[in-house]
């Protein structure tokens, strides 16, 4: 099988890794990729953006399977331009990808399969943004409706600065708070059947503690300790499958990785956003207790034949992984600075723990440079959280990039948690 994946950052080096590690996968190619993604597979220097080149490079490469990685391309299309061309395509059309697109449009499909998520009003004015704000009161919650990277969400107690986020978007939905934890989960679906993977955490504020601006996620583990036994089947039937019956009424099957964040509330399971692609960085510590090839998993989802499946296989590890951001991440992140330490990572570490790059770039001397917000996820597995996490940090420890920054908190708490746990 030869499959490419379209996108550049650790996600698209996850599904890559992963892809190189499945037999039936005979050729790998990446578009655009990065200086990690290079060394698992073929790189082509493509937009991943303009869905005719993306169509003519799958064409070119006689692909059998074409991997839609970052939701930007998505939804403009690109998995529709190579679809029109005959090839399989994992990921949903920019219809379908319109769930994570747009905000109100997902809020309006919820209504529609009665999935249970925050209240909320859509806004244009300021006249409505107010009276929004007025009607719910702090915690405020203003979401831009359309793509942000993971950081078009503002959470604050501070009436102004959350009017000002409003006022600075096109169109924005502001809704209640949801309390409780957080938790991501990811479902393979083809339009009809809907196969969960397993549930992640991830990190998105800044700073240790919780503290700082939202960024595109600093960090992630997986399994939770902590979750109910029942989660995934509750989600199963009162998001995910209702989600995809509603989308496929509707003309608009959704086809692909479908992400539903949720937070787990006083009064039940609440659907805080949907994605339409693997969220970054929950991919790449689920990605690493997947023990089914990926490569016919996706293949399956992405030509119908998602029930013909045996269930998924899972290692019983726990993994942990950690985000190491350039200065002044999430601002105006700082690119261009060498990285060191990433052989003493691949020598001392492996295969324990690894690195999978985000942001980064070779120069012309082959060096390996900062090109991004987030530049590397550090990921690592162990029998538990408590070892996982220390295996993590002892291999981000190696890595030297100036003004780098990272969370050194995270899992601590669940591990802590499941440490101290009787029977532990």
């Amino acid at each position: 099988m030869k499959v490419l994946v379209i996108g550049g950052g650790a996600r698209e080096h996850a599904l890559c890794r992963s892809l190189s590690l499945d037999p039936d996968v005979t050729a790998l190619h990446c578009a655009p990729g990065n200086a990690g993604i290079a060394e698992v597979a073929e790189l082509h220097g493509v937009n991943a953006l303009d869905g005719a080149a993306v169509a003519d490079l799958a064409v070119g490469l006689q692909a059998d399977l074409v991997v839609v990685g970052p939701e930007a391309p998505l939804v403009a299309g690109v998995a529709d331009a190579v679809r029109a061309r005959g090839i399989p395509v994992f990921g949903p059309s920019a219809e379908a990808a319109q769930l994570e697109g747009s905000k109100a449009f997902a809020k309006d499909v919820m209504a529609a399969a009665a999935v249970p998520t925050a209240r909320s009003y859509v806004c244009t004015t300021p006249e409505e943004i107010d009276e929004a704000l007025d009607a719910f009161g702090a915690p405020y919650v203003v979401k831009d409706d359309g793509l942000a990277a993971g950081k078009g969400v503002v959470v604050t107690e501070d009436v102004a600065t959350a009017r000002a986020h409003a006022l600075a978007c096109d169109r924005v939905v502001i809704e209640e708070f949801l309390d409780g934890p957080e938790v991501s989960l990811f479902a393979i679906t083809d339009g009809e059947s809907v196969v969960p993977l397993q549930p992640a955490q991830d990190f998105k504020r800044a700073y240790d503690g919780d503290e700082g601006p939202n960024t595109g996620g600093m960090g992630a583990y997986s399994p939770l300790p902590w979750a109910d036994p029942q989660l995934v089947d509750e989600v199963m039937a009162t998001v995910l499958q209702p989600t995809v019956d509603e989308l496929r009424r509707r003309g608009t099957p959704f086809s692909g990785l479908l992400y539903a964040g949720l937070a787990i509330t006083s009064r039940g399971v609440r659907v805080i956003e949907f994605n339409a692609r693997f969220g970054d960085p929950e991919t790449q510590v689920v990605l690493a207790r997947l023990k089914t090839p990926l490569g016919g998993l996706l293949t399956a989802a992405a030509t119908g034949n998602l029930a013909a499946l045996p269930p998924l296989r899972w290692r019983d590890e726990a993994a942990v992984t950690v985000v190491i951001a350039s200065h002044n991440y999430p601002d105006t992140p700082r690119t261009g600075d060498p990285i060191a330490g990433l052989a003493e990572v691949a020598e001392q570490d492996a295969p324990d723990a690894y690195v999978l790059h985000a942001g980064t770039k070779r120069d012309d001397a082959g060096a390996v440079l900062s090109a991004g917000g987030r530049v590397l996820s550090v990921t690592a597995t162990g029998a538990d959280l408590t070892t996982a996490r220390s295996r993590a940090y002892r291999a981000v420890d190696r890595i030297r990039l100036d003004g780098s920054q990272h969370r050194t908190d995270i899992a601590a708490k669940v591990a802590d948690q499941a440490a101290q746990a009787p029977g532990a």
